[in-house]
Formats: C-alpha cells, structure tokens, sequence
C-alpha cells in the first residue's frame, strides 16, 4: 500500500481508538447500580469518579514510554492497564473474586483512569508524525470521537446485553475488552509512516467533516430517542458501526488512485522520451500541489515557547489555568454526577442523557477543528480566549437552568453543557500550544490539564456533601433540593470563570489580531 494511503489508514485507525478510549465518560451510566451493588454513600461514589480522572495525575509516565518504546507496545501497555483496571472490577461484581475491598476498587479505578492516559499519548504522536502540516485539525479530527465514546459504549450495552438490571456488569465488561481488541488490531498502524508533505489533502478533510458531521448528527437523534420504532437496539448498534467504518473510504480511493496512476505511467513509458515527458510533468504537477499545500497551512503562532518553570510564573497562564478549572473541568464533574443528578430528580432515563452528553460533546470538540481548517487558510488566527468564553457563558446559563424541575430543562441543559466543555477541550490544546510554544508541550498541557482531578475532587465532593446534607437519612436523596445550591455555585463559578476569559483575551489581543 502506498504512503499516502497508510497515512490516511493511520488517521482511521487514531479515529477508532479514541472511539473507545473515553471509558471513564460512561461512568454516570452504571454508577448508581455500582452504588447500590457496593453499598457505598454518595461521596464515595464521588471518590470513585474522582480516581477515575486522578490517573491523568500520572499520566507523563506514558509520555516517557513513548520517547523510548516502540508506540505499539506502549498503546498495547494502556489497554492491558484497563483490561487489569476494569476487568477486576467486574470479577468482584459478578462474584468471580470476593475479596476487594473499597480501597481496592479506587486504586483501581485510578489505573483504569491511567490507561486512557497511554492510549492517548500513542493518538497524539501517531496524528502529529504522520499529519505534520494538518496536526491541529487531525488531533481535533480524531479527538472528538473519544466524546462519542460514551454514546458508542451505550449503544452496544443496549443491543447486546438484554438486561437491564447488569448494566454496571456490562459496561465493565466492555470498558476491559474493547480497547484491548481494537489496540490490538490497531498496533500494526500505529507508526511514522514518512509521508512528509502529502497532497490532496483538502478533499480528504472535507469527506471526513461530512462523515463526522454525520456520525454526530445520527448519534444525536438517536439520543433523542427519535430513531424508527422498527430500528431496534442491534440496528442501531449496526448503523454507528458503519458510519466508524466510512472513514476507511478515504485510504482506499487513494489506493485506487495510486493504482491508475501507475497504470498510467507504464502505459505512457512504452515511448521512452513521451513518457520521461510525461513522468516529468505528473512530478511537477504533484510538486506545485506540495507547494500549494506549504503555503495553505501556516506555522503554528506562538507567543513565547517556554518550559513549565517559566510557565508557572506567567500571569497568563494563572488566568487560563482558572479558566479551565472553571470552564471544563467543571462541565465534566457534572458530567461524572448526571447518573445521580438525574435519579434524584426522579428521572429514570440516564442512559440516554448519557448518550445526549456524548453525541453533544462530541459536536463541541468538531467544532474548533472545522474553525481551524477554515480560517487559517484564510490566514487569519482565532482568539482562543475569545472562543473559551463564548462557550462559557452558555454553560453557565445551563447551570441555571437546572434550578427548573423540568425533564426539558435537565434534556437542553446537560446537551449545552456537552457541547460547551467539548468545545473548551478541543480548544485547549491549541491555546496551550499558542501562548507556551510547541517544544514543551507535553509537559505543559499535562499542567494545565491537572486541574481536571483537582477540581474533580473539589467541586464533587462539595456536591455530595450538599447531597448528604439533604438526604432521608439512609443515604438517598430524592428532590431539586438535593443538588440546587449545587448548581447555584457552578453556575456562579461558571460566571466568573467567563469573566477571567475575557481578561486573558483583553490581555493577549494584540497577539491575536495578527493575521
């Protein structure tokens, strides 16, 4: 197969890894059966969320492993660490093993919450070695499938598991197994495939944005519980099937192309000097495209490229790490606690919110990827702090709208807030990138993104207080009052985090108005 094809297989591949990398997003979905299986109080149960997102914490011990193991053996070491992780798990719930205790559930929850970190690592390096011109829209690209993991896990729980008193069985059971099958089909693909500069890249990205775009509108109305009464579970599980496999369209057209174009040339060459003349110009051709693609994609813009001792000591980098802490690591505390949000307001349905917050993230990590690939090759550079804000603000307007007792309002609230904190992780990595340079990264984003466990810890665990505060006395909670000062402090922290946005772009303004 030739480069440019194993070059757009390697994105494919990146595409369904991150598909069933997000195993920690469909927690909410088993939590309470894991609650109530357990026998655990509320902040417990938050505890458990929190260890999940505190295997980000050691997550630079993949970054290592990456700059000295081959990628396939650190992708293959991330999938055993779930399948240890989870798989143990389900072991203890379905009474194989009976000697775990709680302690053990949330160290291992923490290494199950690790192993994403590996996998990810391995999505990055892939996509940045073999994309090199297109990095930021194909990390965006393929990025944003792991917010359709949650959907995805769902999907298959429904139609292959009939029961729905096992939930938490299930989505144990796959949360091991499926990450380590699909690494292992995968680790074949995952290297530098030396592409450098490729061509015909334009058409490819416009296909994928169709196929992403559709992939999410589906997931979308299926969420929405809006698909055919005939389509049943196993339907729908069949058709997010096809819609992961339509991407591989891509590397097979250009097989295909690279076929006719060699039939081509042989037919050509029969007259040596027509075809040298021919040769020559199908290579000029090609190299007036590599040109053209050169000057359609622009350098990345950076500020100042700075280590993290340097980091720390920027104001700018205080005002954007409270940004996050209060943008979208808030989204996702709430995202982690919609399982017990929904069952305290009486609504039995959590399942397909769950799928709503997925479908709707994943919109919101599309949506900075299509900006990018649009304007930068108008010239111009986005303000990220600009766009942080304005996806804030929304979200603090959910936050809000949850005081109202209606399933409407719990329906438009947690999809706004999927979208918006889909959207301000997506834009991260970029923002990142832009205020602190290219060469640090890894260990910067890993700073940044840190306070994800923290705030996890800290915004959950005030929340199940207030739970408790307003429980029957036998642990459970059932009302609006169980999390509305809740919602009253995140959507006020959500305000003020708005506010601190608009300051970091006051701030770097001059920066962004550059073209």
């Amino acid at each position: 197969m030739s480069s440019n094809a194993l070059q757009w297989l390697s994105l494919v591949v990146i595409i369904w890894l991150q598909s069933v990398n997000g195993t920690n997003t469909n927690f909410p979905a088993y939590s309470p059966e894991l609650k109530e299986l357990l026998s655990m109080s509320q902040v417990e149960l938050n505890n458990l969320a929190f260890a999940s997102d505190a295997g980000k914490l050691f997550g630079f011990f993949s970054g290592i492993a990456a700059l000295y193991l081959p990628l396939w053996l650190v992708l293959l070491i991330g999938s055993t660490l779930g399948l240890v992780g989870y798989g143990l798990q389900y072991l203890f719930i379905t009474h194989q093993i009976s000697s775990l205790s709680y302690a053990h559930i949330f160290l291992l929850t923490v290494l199950a919450g690790n192993s994403i970190c590996w996998i990810n690592t391995v999505c990055y390096v892939v996509i940045i070695q073999n994309f090199p011109s297109d990095r930021q829209v194909s990390v965006g690209l393929t990025t944003s499938y792991q917010g359709l993991s949650a959907k995805i896990y769902t999907v298959l729980v429904d139609a292959l598991f009939l029961s729905p008193d096992k939930r938490a069985k299930s989505y144990l059971l796959l949360n091991s197994m499926l990450p380590l099958l699909v690494c292992v089909m995968a680790a074949p693909f995952v290297r530098d495939f030396n592409v450098g500069t490729s061509r015909n890249m334009g058409v490819g990205f416009m296909f994928m944005f169709f196929v992403t775009t559709a992939t999410g509108i589906y997931a979308v109305i299926s969420s929405l519980g809006s698909l055919p009464s005939w389509l049943p579970p196993l339907g729908n599980a069949i058709c997010i099937l096809v819609l992961l496999l339509a991407p591989l369209v891509i590397p097979m057209a250009e097989k295909i192309r690279e076929v006719l174009l060699n039939g081509e040339i042989m037919k050509v060459s029969v007259d040596k000097n027509a075809g040298d003349n021919q040769v020559e110009r199908i290579e000029s051709g090609m190299e007036e495209v590599d040109d053209d693609h050169r000057r359609g994609n622009d350098q990345v813009s950076v500020k100042e490229d700075i280590g993290a001792m340097s980091m720390l000591k920027r104001v700018d980098f205080w005002l954007y790490f409270f940004v996050y802490f209060s943008g979208a690591t808030l989204g996702l505390v709430y995202l982690n606690n919609l399982g017990q949000i929904a069952e305290s307001r009486g609504f039995s349905g959590t399942s397909s919110l769950v799928s709503l917050s997925s479908s709707f993230g994943f919109f919101g990590r599309l949506l900075p990827s299509f900006l990018d690939y649009f304007l930068q090759r108008r010239r111009y550079l986005i303000s990220r702090p600009a766009c942080i804000a304005a996806s804030m603000a929304p979200m603090a307007g959910a936050f809000f709208l949850l005081l109202n007792s209606t399933n409407i309002s719990l329906y438009i609230s947690t999809a706004i807030i999927g979208v918006c904190t889909g959207a301000i992780t997506s834009i991260s990595v970029s923002t990142t990138t832009e205020l602190f340079g290219t060469k640090n990264f890894s260990v910067n984003h890993n700073i940044v993104v840190a306070n994800i466990p923290i705030g996890s810890f800290i915004f959950g665990y005030a929340a199940a207080l207030n739970y408790h505060r307003e429980d029957d006395g036998d642990g459970t909670c059932m009302g609006l009052q169980c999390y509305r000062n809740t919602f009253i402090i995140w959507g006020s922290l959500c305000l003020f985090g708005t506010f601190l946005a608009l300051v970091l772009y006051t701030r770097l303004r001059k920066f962004y108005s550059h073209k």
